[in-house]
Parts: C-alpha cells; sequence; structure tokens
C-alpha cells in the first residue's frame, strides 16, 4: 500500500493556494507602498507575509499562508511550522469568523498533517456547509473519514468531490479508494488520469510517485522504476520521487544506487519514513553503523514529536516494535488508534502486540488491517507471523503466500524473512 504519508501528503500538496480559491491580490485592495525589492514569488509564503503585513485584515491572505505553511510541514519535521500555521489561521478567523471556508479548510488540512483526525472532520464539515459547492472542503472531508476508518463516507465524499470537479487532486482520491479495496488495476488508470490533468509540477510528481508505488505494490519493480524515473527528469528533486526510485532500486537489488536515493531525498526532506527506509536497508547489508545513525536521528524525531504531544505514526510504532522497545510501541499504537482508526494503524499497531508478546489481541488488529482486501505485502506478512505465533500455520502460510505473490521484495529484512518461515513451516507440517 502507498506509505501512510504519501497518503496524507494528499492533504497538503494537492491543496495548494490557488486549489483553495484564495487570489491575494485580486480583491480590489492595494498594499501600502513600501520599500522596492526582489518580488518574491506568487503564492509564495514571502509573498503571503508580505500582503498580511500590509494588509492585516485580508482574512484571505492569511488563510492562504496558514495553508502555505501546511505544505511547507510536507518536507520538514519541525514543528514549529504547524504552531506558525495555526497562527495564521487563527487570525484568518479572527478577523473573519463567519463564512470563513477557506480557513475551515486549511485548518482541517492543519488538523489532518497532525493525524488529528476528529478536529479534521469537525473543520471539514463546517467548510462544507459553508462552502458545499467547494470540491477542496470535500477533500479534506474525504481524508477525515478515510482516516477515521469511515471508507464508505468517505468514498461518497470524493465522489462528491469528482462530480464538482474532477481535477488532479479528486482523481487522486479516486484512485487512493480503490486501492484501498485492493483494485490495484482501476487505481492504476484513475492515477494516470490525475497525471494527465495535473496543471502543477508538484501535482504531476505527486501522481508520478503513486503510479510507482501502485507498479511496486503489485511487483513491478521496473514499472516502478520507469515511472519514478519518468517523474525525475522534471522534477530531479522530488524527494518522495527520490524515495519511490530508492525503494524501486532495492527490489532490483541496485542496493548502492537505493542508498544513494535514500539519502538524496533526506537531504531534501529528513521524514521518519525515509530514515527508516535507508536505515533497515543498511541494516539489511550488514551495515549496521549506518543504521544505527538513521535510527539515531529517528529518535530525535519521536522525542521532538512527543513535547508536541503529537500522536505517533505509523513509521514511529514500527521503528519502535522493531528496533526499540516493543512494549512503548503497543501503546504509541494505542494512543494512535483513539484519533486514527484507519488501517496502516491497525497493521502496526498488531505488528507492535505481536512484538510485545501480545498474539490473540493482535491478530485481531491484523484482520482490520486486512477488512478492505487491501494489497499488502507487508500487513500480509505481518499477519503470517502472528499466525505462525498462535499456532495456525495453515493460515499462516497462506499469508506469506500472499505476501510474496504480490511483492517477492517488499521489505529488505522482512521479505527474506517470509521466504525462510514459509520454507520452515513447509517442511515441519
Amino acid at each position: 500500500m502507498r506509505s501512510a504519508v504519501a497518503a496524507l501528503a494528499l492533504g497538503a500538496v494537492m491543496f495548494t493556494v490557488g486549489a483553495l480559491g484564495l487570489s491575494p491580490g485580486d480583491d480590489g485592495q492595494k498594499p501600502a507602498a513600501g520599500p522596492v525589492g526582489p518580488v518574491p514569488a506568487r503564492g509564495s509564503i514571502e509573498s503571503l507575509r508580505a500582503r498580511v503585513k500590509h494588509l492585516p485584515q485580508d482574512s484571505a491572505a492569511w488563510a492562504a499562508l496558514g495553508m502555505a505553511y501546511v505544505q511547507q510541514a510536507r518536507t520538514t519535521p519541525d514543528p514549529a511550522t504547524y504552531l506558525r500555521a495555526q497562527q495564521a489561521l487563527e487570525r484568518s478567523l479572527a478577523v473573519q469568523r463567519d463564512g470563513n471556508a477557506n480557513a475551515e479548510i486549511a485548518m482541517g488540512a492543519l488538523a489532518a498533517a497532525r493525524h488529528d483526525f476528529p478536529t479534521a472532520l469537525t473543520w471539514a464539515r463546517r467548510a462544507t456547509t459553508a462552502a458545499p459547492y467547494s470540491p477542496v472542503a470535500y477533500g479534506v472531508l474525504a481524508d477525515a473519514y478515510t482516516q477515521l476508518g469511515r471508507y464508505e463516507d468517505s468514498y461518497t465524499a470524493v465522489q462528491r468531490m469528482n462530480d464538482l470537479r474532477p481535477d488532479a487532486s479528486a482523481l487522486a482520491r479516486a484512485s487512493y479508494t480503490f486501492e484501498l479495496r485492493g483494485n490495484t488495476a482501476r487505481a492504476r488508470e484513475l492515477m494516470s488520469r490525475s497525471w494527465t490533468a495535473a496543471a502543477t509540477p508538484g501535482e504531476q510528481a505527486f501522481a508520478r510517485a503513486c503510479l510507482s508505488a501502485l507498479d511496486l505494490q503489485d511487483g513491478d519493480a521496473r514499472g516502478a522504476l520507469a515511472q519514478a524515473d519518468q517523474g525525475l527528469r522534471s522534477a530531479p528533486h522530488d524527494s518522495a520521487l527520490l524515495e519511490a526510485r530508492a525503494r524501486a532500486r532495492t527490489a532490483l537489488g541496485d542496493t548502492h544506487g537505493a542508498v544513494r536515493d535514500y539519502e538524496a531525498a533526506i537531504a531534501i526532506a529528513p521524514l521518519p519514513h525515509y530514515l527508516l527506509g535507508l536505515g533497515e536497508l543498511q541494516q539489511s547489508l550488514d551495515h549496521q553503523a549506518e543504521a544505527d545513525a538513521q535510527y539515531d536521528v529517528l529518535r530525535a524525531q519521536d522525542t521532538l514529536r512527543r513535547t508536541g504531544n503529537n500522536p505517533p505514526d505509523t513509521d514511529a510504532i514500527l521503528f519502535e516494535a522493531d528496533h526499540g522497545r516493543p512494549e512503548q510501541a503497543a501503546a504509541m499504537g494505542q494512543e494512535a488508534l483513539r484519533t486514527r482508526p484507519f488501517l496502516a494503524i491497525h497493521d502496526a499497531y498488531a505488528w507492535a502486540l505481536h512484538q510485545a508478546g501480545q498474539d490473540q489481541q493482535a491478530l485481531d488488529q491484523a484482520d482490520q488491517a486486512l477488512a478492505l482486501g487491501t494489497h499488502s505485502a507487508l500487513f500480509h506478512y505481518h499477519r503470517a507471523v502472528i499466525h505462525h505465533a498462535l499456532g495456525d500455520d495453515t493460515e499462516a502460510r497462506a499469508d506469506l503466500q500472499a505476501a510474496l505473490r504480490l511483492d517477492p521484495h517488499f521489505h529488505p529484512l522482512h521479505a527474506p524473512a517470509a521466504r525462510a518461515l514459509l520454507l520452515r513451516i513447509g517442511t515441519t507440517s
């Protein structure tokens, strides 16, 4: 399955200032005269900050600035970016309390970025009430429903979004609904249409990264590599595409190339799933010192997360389960489930419970992770190991075969372990 972070990136990269319908500078107001200097790019954080400085009562500009900070947070784990977004959006709502759908949409996107999906849903409902014909508002609503495990409601919201405006953002969300249900062929078709409809380089890069992930999900590493390469020709510094190519190169055995791509992605955006990916690849190559260097950064990032009282993401839970304290990982999974009962959290929580020796509870969570029929080799591997721990090798064998059939190279550490366990079960039963 597309990584959780990539999925949530829908809530940022696809919500450009233009998509919100915000056009600072087009409302008839003129900024006060000031010193002439370099002109910042339209819609950039610099230009929006300049605008609200000269026009502090411009609620739309404050909302656009808040959303720009949410987008910036996508490429940095710095919690201060979220605080700046919140302050800008609160200012927008202070200037215009009622009917400020732009700020409400951005508040929903901010809450989603913080993984507080109950709050995201509240803001999305307010936004769709204030602006019932806004496809962007329905995008926030769909994301909140998805991460809250209310999948039928999310499909309805995505359909409404596409009815209003079938643009790249709407088609990408439609693709994700089919991906979650295991229909990767339909998901690929819709994501290809999203790429065709993409209006910005960011949208094009996002679509290429998703197409690469879908190919990898079906075990087509060469197809995944081709998609990432094509995207990088237009966006050579897109970290998501570099990570996509790293994963494809890992599957194809080009581990030196994969390490280079991971390092390049991390230099641009040191996101947790990039760090975990590189660390586990290095560990699989017996480069323990290099792996530990990535794990140290992950631990430091998690300390920052806890300081900000933000719920843990799947990467943090899986990292703690595999490379730290399983009991702590189980507690993190339980905490995450409170605000995000999404299938990826169910899977991470299941694995943490297994590593902590609570296999019966783990099996229930693993079943919930696969309830929609999602094509995820990792989810199947986790459930296989849990079945094996409970003494059910028939079910374990079925899940191991499913994992390796979907993607024989799904993980640098777990894929070899899956093959070894399948061989052991086959020879002992």
